[in-house]
């Protein structure tokens, strides 16, 4: 049948990507899943100055054209379509989207991780109108407005930074006193006279009705309340693994992150994962692809045996 696979890869960020170039130059049947964001994490970024290999940088989304272009060199099938199920007890495995189902020998699960939102009735009401977790999708449309970014690490040193190219003002707001950043990306933001950093500050409640027109802050020490004026809020402050379809299938630990019995196996043998929704440490794009690598190195080995 053609829908019958060597491998089906679930995923198409770097960890996705790099294991489908080692599958496919291993002369195995390779079909890619791309997924609710193709390219993964890396499409919502800036440029990416620390992934070998390009010395003056490279901007995500292109950096993950080029792994799929790549790919599909080597004979890689693409599908751009979100997978609706899986079912994982009997070999072959079978994945499904909607009604149609594929099968496999081995499957490799890079889903990644999703960003994580504060929980605030307010902040689903205004999403996408005001609220975004992505500051390179949706900067643009914040030109000479005032906007708030929330968060302690690169990610939200980065967002801040690349948001003072079109916002007038641009506040960090994080809820504790020290940062979990990296000091070189701290010290470019206080540097940013556009930037404006609150510490000790939580989002109480997002301001407005039919778009976002101001935050409540609460103190995290002493409780007080305050306001601002913005025009939007970016959200930075962390990622979920996206692995809600696997959980009756494989072990995962208590955050939902997919634990690794063997390199790179998953607790059900000829199910393999590697990137975000594995890593709660690194979390990179060289690491990622790293893994996807080494996914792919196993997967071969263990159809072989």
């Amino acid at each position: 049948m053609d829908n019958i696979y060597d491998v089906i890869i679930i995923g198409s960020g770097p960890a996705g990507h790099t294991a489908a170039v080692y599958t496919s130059r291993a002369e195995l049947k390779t079909l890619v899943f791309e997924g609710w964001q193709p390219g993964g994490q890396l499409t919502i970024t800036t440029e990416v100055e620390n992934f070998p290999g390009f010395s003056k940088g490279i901007y995500g989304q292109q950096l993950m054209t080029e792994m799929k272009a790549q790919a599909e060199r080597f004979g890689t099938k693409y599908i751009s379509k979100d997978i609706t199920k899986v079912d994982f007890s009997s070999r072959p495995f079978k994945v499904y989207t909607g009604d149609e189902e594929y099968q496999s020998k081995a499957v490799i699960i890079a889903t990644g991780a999703k960003p994580r939102r504060l929980g605030l009735p307010s902040e689903d009401r205004l999403w996408a109108k005001g609220v975004s977790a992505c500051a390179t999708c949706d900067g643009f449309f914040f030109k000479d407005k005032v906007v708030a970014v929330l968060g302690g690490g690169d990610s939200a040193m980065e967002e801040a930074g690349f948001l003072t190219k079109f916002a007038t003002k641009v506040y960090l707001i994080h809820r504790r006193e020290e940062f979990r950043s990296s000091k070189i990306m701290e010290e470019r933001v206080k540097a940013n006279e556009k930037i404006e950093i609150l510490t000790n500050k939580a989002v109480d409640e997002v301001l407005g009705e039919n778009n976002v027109t101001g935050l409540r802050l609460k103190d995290t020490k002493t409780d007080e309340t305050s306001e601002i004026t913005v025009d939007g809020m970016f959200l930075a402050i962390g990622h979920i693994p996206a692995t809600d379809l696997f959980r009756d299938q494989i072990e995962l630990d208590k955050v939902g992150f997919i634990l690794h019995k063997e390199n790179t196996m998953t607790s059900i043998p000829g199910v393999f994962a590697a990137g975000d929704v594995v890593d709660h440490r690194y979390r990179q794009a060289i690491t990622a692809a790293g893994m996807g690598c080494a996914a792919a190195i196993d997967v071969e080995r263990w159809l072989a045996e």
